[in-house]
């Protein structure tokens, strides 16, 4: 398994920021790419699909039109990648978890999000609702490109970036929780930047 790591020139330090930037990390204004092996193929915006299956098993369906047609956000925040870099003021837009879930009853208390291409990670609940989660398919007021998780990928801000899933396509509702891709190869399984909850048993 490899990184694919471009887009990346070099680190900034910022004191004026210093209360933004969790121990251990450094300010970059780039963007890198980090993910595990290719960027997957999407298929075509027509049958493009998200789901979201609750603890009973039902599932609700939406197509891109209907997705992007939703009530979105405009977020601008910081993110953190377990590879110690941040990035400040990104600007991002989306649908709010919380708008998807508006009419499900049957939460359970954590979240397991699916990608195209297989990549899955968990999150408790809590961590994607109450305006904390996003998915997220503009960034700086252009679509997602691939390769940082376009069409459409979960935005987690206040954890490490690998807990905000490229290419995502589908959630499932637990009553317990489950470990993700990198939860599995030793990752910490909540990931927690101002605690650098970088690995298992930080």
């Amino acid at each position: 398994m490899t990184f694919i790591t471009r887009g990346f020139r070099g680190r900034r330090s910022d004191r004026s920021h210093k209360d933004r930037i969790p121990p251990g990390q450094y300010v970059t204004t780039d963007f890198p790419v980090l993910t595990a092996g290719p960027t997957p193929r999407f298929p075509a915006e027509a049958d493009w699909r998200f789901s979201l299956t609750d603890v009973n098993g039902s599932e609700r369906e939406w197509t891109w039109a209907e997705l992007t047609s939703l009530p979105r956000d405009t977020i601008t925040v910081d993110i953190h990648c377990v590879t110690k870099w941040s990035k400040l003021d990104t600007k991002w837009s989306g649908v709010s978890v919380d708008t998807l879930l508006a009419d499900v009853s049957a939460r359970g208390t954590h979240a397991f999000f699916h990608s195209y291409g297989s990549y899955t990670t968990n999150l408790p609940l809590e961590d994607v609702t109450g305006g904390k989660a996003w998915i997220a398919f503009i960034y700086e007021g252009k679509p997602l490109d691939p390769e940082h998780g376009g069409p459409a990928r979960l935005l987690v801000p206040h954890l490490y970036f690998w807990k905000s899933a490229k290419w995502v396509n589908k959630v499932v509702l637990y009553d317990f929780d489950r470990p993700g891709f990198w939860e599995t190869l030793g990752y910490h399984n909540y990931g927690d930047p101002w605690l650098e909850q970088r690995y298992a048993g930080d």
